[in-house]
């Protein structure tokens, strides 16, 4: 008995210390900035992109990268994964400036070598710094789609909630970090203990600007089922693809064509 209740005892040991861990590290878990900052001139992005530098509200210098509209009223912003930068999803802008719509890579606080550390109340105030951005430059708040992929649903989706915008393209998206973690840590009481919470699913029943949800069948990072609940959740308009076969960070090129075709629609609807 005496050794049960040594291992026991260790076992428990051990569970709090991984529990104690995941609440001290958990934003280290949540994001993964990179934190080299590659110029334009030296990252072989579209030659259309310009470097659009931005202040936050809480004062931080941030920097975009912006190719304006040429024959599309539209612009994207798109705010990208826990694991990227503008380095990395640049190509994703190609086939949206060929077809003449302006496209805003969107970069946050603590990534791309930029200032700051992320958190949700971080990135939000970025991602309003860089639409205010836009309007200086003549872009309406009307002409503007959020685009957000993996963690950049949350803000997409927030920014839809605050913007009178006209499109919302949420591309691998989750119900909220808290389910998510609960997806991850099932072990552990997670839910209730994440501080960054990006609360998809109560938001986006307030959202009644035009909606596209898109998943991969075979997403392993997070659940396909979950793109499928809030869409469900959603108000019309709203439309929802499933990619067969596609994972979580292989969906762009075959969700482009896609993408397109909505914001075309959205087009002749104006």
């Amino acid at each position: 008995m005496k050794i049960l209740r040594i291992i026991l005892g260790v076992l428990v040991g051990f569970y709090v210390l991984s529990l104690l861990g995941l609440c001290v590290f958990q934003r280290s878990v949540l994001y993964f900035p990179s934190h080299t900052y590659v110029p334009l001139s030296e990252a072989h992005a579209n030659l259309a992109f310009k470097e659009l530098s931005i202040k936050t509200q809480d004062g931080l210098d941030l920097k975009g990268w912006y190719a304006p509209a040429t024959t599309k009223p539209f612009t994207f912003v798109f705010f990208h994964g826990n694991g990227d930068s503008l380095y990395t999803a640049s190509e994703i802008a190609n086939p949206y400036i060929a077809a003449g719509y302006g496209f805003l890579l969107a970069e946050y606080r603590g990534y791309s070598g930029l200032p700051g550390k992320p958190t949700e109340a971080g990135l939000y105030t970025d991602a309003r710094a860089y639409i205010y951005g836009l309007r200086s430059l003549g872009v309406r708040s009307e002409d503007i789609i959020l685009y957000g992929h993996s963690l950049g649903t949350g803000i997409a989706t927030q920014m839809a909630e605050e913007f009178h915008v006209r499109g919302l393209i949420l591309l691998a998206p989750y119900l909220s970090i808290p389910k998510m973690a609960q997806v991850d840590y099932p072990f552990f009481p997670v839910e209730y203990m994440v501080l960054d919470r990006f609360d998809n699913f109560k938001k986006i029943k307030n959202i009644h600007t035009s909606l596209l949800i898109v998943n991969g069948t075979m997403d392993q990072v997070i659940p396909p089922s979950q793109g499928a609940q809030l869409y469900e959740m959603a108000n019309e308009p709203r439309q929802f693809y499933s990619l067969p076969n596609h994972g979580h960070n292989d969906l762009f090129d075959d969700f482009a064509p896609i993408g397109l075709n909505w914001a075309a629609k959205l087009y002749a609807e104006n």
